[in-house]
């Protein structure tokens, strides 16, 4: 890593927890080269780059700032956000996140929806792609888990100068940042504390057809290998988008495959709530008999199906939004070379009545 790489990363870091605002000064050249044991010369550097990029603007005789990112006059000011769903437990919120944030610095936010169906998806990049007002598109991939027919409309776009931000998961065959949580870490807590509980027989059910689904599975295989335990496929269950809209009735083989488990970790509430109706329906005690930790935190979660709470992790939704906005407006001013737009959130598993000890 070049030694002026070390400042940036520095400065990019307290923009994004908060510690340096718009209007901000930030500390003098040879404040920073002392701090990082750097020649004046390296530091000024790294200011000269993020200056170049619109994050930093230096005023003679007063110090260098933290600029505050406005869409400029004459510029392209539409951000697209496309998300699978708008009745979901979780979008509501990340979308007041990102226009709130958007709206703020001048912005406008034109709303789309593909119903997690690739030719939706392919519609709206078309029309996306043809227009001319589009500076930046906050996009939710399509059954991200599955090969993608549209992957030639997302490099359309990039190729126009359009910025590209995916939300909630991600194509890997694409280089586009990502702000999610981080569903890896986020399910290895969750069976961690399945763990801590006593339970060593652990299933899962997880979503097969987005991309959350098989970063979750990562964190499950984590934490049974990291604490020596041993498993099954048989009790890994995979599910998808049309077998959760099917309800209760698509999780029975679910039941039969997880007779052997004492806990489970669930996708989301969602499916954690459907699961354990089935399991009651079928006479088990909850959570005596099995043990349930699901994603989200969703007012579900708090309530729980079967009148059982529901262990959870939980989803940023609207900072995850407000996260999203200022990084999508750090790339449509130039933040590309010096700025790691990707970002995800690791939360703690919130622990209510659904998770019995042995």
């Amino acid at each position: 890593m070049a030694k002026y790489q070390q400042v940036i990363d520095w400065i990019n870091h307290n923009i994004d927890n908060g510690s340096l605002k718009p209007g901000d000064r930030i500390p003098s050249e040879n404040e920073l080269c002392e701090q990082f044991g750097l020649s004046r010369q390296t530091v000024r550097h790294a200011i000269s780059q993020l200056s170049k990029e619109g994050l930093l603007e230096s005023m003679r005789g007063s110090g260098t700032y933290v600029a505050d990112l406005h869409a400029g006059e004459g510029e392209r000011t539409v951000v697209a956000v496309v998300t699978t769903y708008v009745d979901d437990y979780i979008f509501p919120s990340t979308i007041r996140g990102i226009e709130n944030t958007l709206s703020q610095k001048g912005y406008s936010m034109q709303l789309s929806f593909t119903n997690n169906t690739a030719t939706k998806e392919r519609q709206i990049l078309s029309d996306l792609s043809g227009r001319t007002d589009i500076a930046g598109v906050i996009m939710e991939p399509v059954k991200s888990a599955l090969p993608n027919p549209n992957l030639d409309l997302y490099k359309k776009l990039t190729d126009r100068g359009v910025k590209l931000l995916f939300i909630n998961t991600f194509y890997p065959e694409l280089d586009i940042p990502h702000v999610s949580i981080d569903d890896e870490e986020c399910a290895y807590r969750a069976v961690k504390a399945l763990i801590e509980a006593g339970h060593k027989n652990i299933g899962c059910v997880l979503k097969l057809d987005d991309g959350q689904g098989r970063e979750r599975y990562r964190g499950y295989l984590k934490a049974m290998t990291e604490y020596g335990l041993s498993f099954t496929y048989d009790h890994v269950n995979w599910i998808d988008t049309i077998d959760i809209k099917d309800g209760p009735r698509a999780l029975m083989r679910v039941q039969e495959r997880l007779r052997d488990c004492t806990a489970v970790f669930c996708y989301n509430d969602q499916v954690a709530g459907l699961l354990m109706q089935v399991l009651s329906e079928a006479g088990l005690q909850l959570p005596e008999d099995m043990s349930v930790v699901g994603m989200d935190d969703s007012d579900l979660a708090k309530t729980g199906t079967v009148g059982v709470p529901i262990s959870s992790i939980p989803h940023p939704k609207e900072l995850l939004g407000e996260k999203a906005a200022q990084n999508m407006i750090r790339l449509i001013h130039g933040g590309n070379a010096y700025f790691n737009a990707t970002y995800e959130f690791a939360e703690d598993v919130i622990i209510r009545e659904s998770i019995s000890r042995r």
